[in-house]
């Protein structure tokens, strides 16, 4: 049974069919780098992963945006690639480089891997996200998120993040039944570790396919359209009344027919998607999120109060909820993010 106060979160009641104005506002990385407080908390833990699992840490960087914002959704302090090391695969960070793992190059390097995700492994996200809801104020909602299983297996199979994802295309191209199986085992791992989210108190999930541009029409449909699917199916069946919001970056002008296939609740619009072309191509039965770019919120001024009312004016009238186009950049000023704010919660 749905909780009493969850008619105050403006974002669940978009995701629910409902045209609010102005509309609600989050931004994807809004716990980071750009927060002096996140910075002094982030010096606290040895490594990015001991921070991801220390769950006093990821809840505090949680809720720091919030008391500072008010903003109507947390999302919960973690990384995509927890999931690769609950798969028993080695991951680490270094500082100014990125992600880095042990790359798979073969079936061999796949079979190392175990079979299905370590839960256990995740249990401090779990253990997080219990501690951000008893925090949250009563009209701030909750969001978990797994990395959609593509982008995974790219930084999975290079062992670092590059520039076009050659190496698990190549992999695809080569073996498709080693890489089939490899996003197989990412949805499964994936439809697990958000079930448990959800069962830890989040409200809405989101899917991050950061690099489902990459792909040309017949692999996109193969290798990022059908496993978001399969991810949104189970959760259909294992938690009815969870919200999905997928965000499949540079898709383009497959938005559509992504957005109608996978039947997230909503999609999220990187900051290339013209806002007006989105507004009329996409069914407007499905919320959209977006699109600020995130170097006009570092910008300022004239530019950032422009786009921000370009954006406001394509998406009148529909569902909508505010955000950037992609993650909120380290060296934007606090300033421009509190007249984001002011802006979007005028209406113009």
């Amino acid at each position: 049974m749905a909780e009493p106060h969850l008619a105050e979160k403006k974002i669940l009641r978009v995701l629910s069919g409902e045209t609010i104005s102005p509309p609600p506002i989050w931004l994807m990385r809004q716990a980071g780098r750009y927060l002096p407080e996140y910075r002094e908390l982030r010096a606290k833990a040895s490594s990015f992963l001991e921070f991801c699992y220390t769950p006093e840490l990821a809840a505090e960087a949680t809720l720091q945006p919030i008391r500072r914002f008010g903003f109507d959704a947390a999302i919960i302090f973690s990384d995509i690639l927890v999931v690769p090391d609950a798969f028993g695969q080695k991951v680490w960070f270094e500082s100014g480089a990125g992600p880095r793992l042990t790359p798979i190059a073969d079936a061999a390097d796949l079979t190392r891997l175990r079979a299905t995700i370590d839960l256990n492994r995740l249990a401090p996200v779990f253990d997080a996200i219990g501690r951000v809801k008893r925090d949250l104020p009563k009209e701030t909602a909750l969001i978990g998120f797994c990395g959609a299983p593509f982008t995974v297996a790219a930084y999975m199979v290079a062992g670092e993040s590059s520039s076009d994802q050659a190496p698990a295309r190549l992999l695809a191209y080569r073996d498709p039944g080693l890489f089939q199986e490899l996003i197989d085992r990412l949805v499964l791992g994936s439809i697990d570790y958000l079930a448990r989210q959800i069962e830890a108190g989040v409200e809405i999930v989101q899917i991050f396919d950061s690099w489902a541009g990459m792909l040309p029409e017949e692999q996109f449909a193969r290798w990022c359209v059908a496993p978001v699917r399969a991810i949104i199916e189970a959760m259909r069946e294992r938690h009815a009344d969870v919200k999905i919001i997928a965000f499949p970056r540079r898709a383009g002008l497959a938005l559509p027919e992504f957005a109608a296939s996978t039947g997230a609740d909503a999609l999220g619009l990187d900051a290339a998607v013209d806002p007006f072309a989105a507004a009329k191509l996409i069914a407007p039965a499905t919320a959209l999120q977006g699109n600020l770019d995130p170097l006009a919120l570092v910008a300022g001024g004239d530019a950032l109060r422009e786009a921000t009312a370009r954006i406001l004016s394509a998406f009148a009238g529909r569902l909508h909820i505010f955000n950037l186009g992609h993650g909120i950049l380290p060296e934007t000023p606090i300033a421009h993010v509190e007249a984001l704010l002011a802006q979007v919660r005028s209406g113009c």
